[in-house]
């Protein structure tokens, strides 16, 4: 049976995707998107098993996406799966240290949310939970990221009214020198949530020094998740692509080597 961690305030819950190697291994919290008003399947499951089929402990997170607004409720479960993972790293056989957070579309926003607040007093006042849920590294595929000219304006809005609430979560401004390593991947062709949104990140996070790997794909649309066969829409030929689908093992070996790197990013 598999094992289904939940929220004391029954919010949020991470669905277990273990994987078969023994001892102690890195671990993987995915955040599907859904414009942060559902959470879109093909970003769950099989994102999950590819990471756990690789090495991983994968763990998908159901967060809050109802009775918006929704503001920092997201976020808080987001936090609260990786100081969960980290405070029972023992009994789950995880390496504690080697903690990544993984979203698409909302969900980068959500997984990039974290990396860049997870030490601001404003947001997580109590110092126990900052030093809790640090990512030791973010994956973001075709993440929502600023909430100027190439915003994917629905997932703000679902977010918070307020418009200077919305800009103060426009993660290219909101990169400093505590921001974890970084993978990025999304399609210039993506007509929901434009490219620019990671390459503007891509330009913050080089801005600071923090370690970064970006792939732009020529071609795709929005939502592709491992643009394999196994998640591609019913008599909709548009999600396999093999060439996209490249993302994922390039992602693997990066994130294995900046775990093992160390919190930096450095050996």
């Amino acid at each position: 049976m598999q094992q289904i961690l939940h929220k004391p305030d029954g919010a949020a819950e991470l669905t277990c995707f273990p994987a078969e190697t023994g001892g102690a291994l890195p671990a993987v919290v995915i955040c599907p998107g859904g414009g942060y008003s559902w959470l879109s399947p093909r970003e769950s499951g099989p994102v999950a098993r590819m990471f756990s089929a690789n090495g991983f402990h994968a763990f998908v997170l159901r967060y809050t996406v109802e009775n918006p607004p929704l503001r920092t409720h997201p976020l808080m479960d987001l936090s609260w799966a990786v100081s969960e993972l980290r405070g029972h790293a023992a009994e789950l056989c995880i390496r504690p240290d080697r903690i990544a957070v993984c979203g698409f579309s909302a969900g980068g926003h959500l997984a990039a949310s974290l990396g860049a607040f997870w030490n601001d007093r404003t947001v997580f006042p109590s110092e126990n939970v900052r030093l809790s849920h640090r990512p030791n590294a973010v994956v973001l595929g075709y993440p929502v990221i600023t909430s100027g000219r190439f915003s994917h304006r629905e997932s703000f809005d679902r977010l918070f009214p307020d418009r200077r609430d919305q800009d103060r979560f426009s993660l290219e401004r909101r990169v400093g020198p505590d921001m974890p390593p970084v993978f990025l991947w999304h399609t210039v062709s993506d007509r929901d949530v434009p490219a620019e949104n990671s390459v503007l990140f891509a330009q913050a996070l080089l801005e600071q020094g923090i370690p970064c790997e970006l792939h732009l794909y020529d071609r795709g649309v929005h939502g592709l998740s491992l643009a394999t066969p196994e998640v591609e829409e019913t008599a909709k030929s548009r999600f396999a692509d093999p060439h996209i689908a490249s993302w994922a093992p390039l992602c693997v070996e990066w994130l294995k080597g900046i775990l093992a790197a160390g919190p930096s990013g450095e050996n």
